[in-house]
Order: C-alpha cells, then sequence, then structure tokens
C-alpha cells in the first residue's frame, strides 16, 4: 500500500479530496452497519505498522482544541494554576475554543516526544479519530485529516477498497 511521505501527503490528498468527499457523502447516506468495527480494524492496522514519532505533523502543524477538563489536567501536571496555563499557551479561536497560541505544539521536542504525552489533550489522544464510534459522523473531519497524518490517508484509502459504495 502507498506510504506517502509528508512532502507528498498535501497533494496526495487534494488530488484524492474530490474522490473522497463523493465516498463520504454517499457513506453518510447509506451508513453500512459494520462501519465503526471496519474502522477499528482499519485503524489498528495501520498503527501496528505507523510509527507517530517518525512524523509528528499533526504536532507540528495543526493544534487541537482544549476541553476544561484537558486546561485543569495539564496545568495541575505543570503545578500552574489554570489561567496561568491559559495566558501561558493558549488563545480562543474564531469558535470560542481554546487552541494553541502557535504551531508546532509548545510541549512537542526535538525527537517528536511530546512532554505532556501521559496529560495530553483528549483531542490529541483520540487523534486521527480513525476509531471513533459513529464514524460517518465525522467524515467533514476526516477529511482534512487526511492532508495532515499519512496513517489516516492510508486509512481511508483502504477503507474505499474494503467497502466500495
Amino acid at each position: 500500500m502507498l506510504k506517502p511521505s509528508l512532502n507528498e501527503l498535501a497533494k496526495l490528498a487534494k488530488d484524492k479530496h474530490i474522490e473522497n468527499k463523493k465516498y463520504f457523502d454517499k457513506l453518510k447516506k447509506k451508513t453500512p452497519k459494520n462501519l465503526d468495527y471496519v474502522m477499528q480494524d482499519l485503524h489498528e492496522a495501520e498503527f501496528k505498522k505507523t510509527d507517530c514519532l517518525n512524523c509528528a505533523n499533526c504536532c507540528k502543524t495543526t493544534g487541537p482544541l482544549f476541553t476544561s477538563a484537558d486546561i485543569e489536567r495539564i496545568a495541575k501536571h505543570l503545578k500552574q494554576k489554570p489561567q496561568q496555563f491559559i495566558d501561558t499557551y493558549l488563545r480562543i479561536d474564531e469558535e470560542n475554543d481554546y487552541v494553541l497560541q502557535s504551531v508546532p505544539c509548545a510541549f512537542l521536542d526535538t525527537e517528536n516526544y511530546c512532554m505532556i504525552y501521559d496529560v495530553r489533550p483528549k483531542a490529541c489522544r483520540e487523534f486521527p479519530h480513525t476509531d471513533r464510534k459513529k464514524f460517518n459522523q465525522i467524515t467533514d473531519l476526516t477529511l482534512k485529516n487526511v492532508a495532515i497524518c499519512p496513517a489516516a490517508f492510508n486509512i481511508v484509502e483502504k477503507m474505499k477498497e474494503k467497502m466500495p459504495l
């Protein structure tokens, strides 16, 4: 299977965007009963051979949303007050969500390790969300993630092979 390099990923995702969008539109109209099980299997198979430490593109190019629980947990871990954590690392975006002030993530070290891995935001723990229940409800997010994450790109390509619509 195709293993896109980061250099190729954006172009490949752009080339496949219309095809993927049409596929996901059909998927939403007629969702297979076993979709979540298939996605779980595809996700697990891909991440058996994908080492995120070789890439970390998600941490370098996008920022997660931070929930109140994330802020509390991370601030406590850093021995800060939540407001101090917010003032130091976060901003409010156009949708009124807390996000990183800048990317790459301030908690990503030079070897692609997350310095707050054990307390990282929920959005980071779940990325690229390809094993989420009710996958058919997050296809718009998946369309964005295939341009960021080579594993998500591969999972969607395998999904189209395994579940032609």
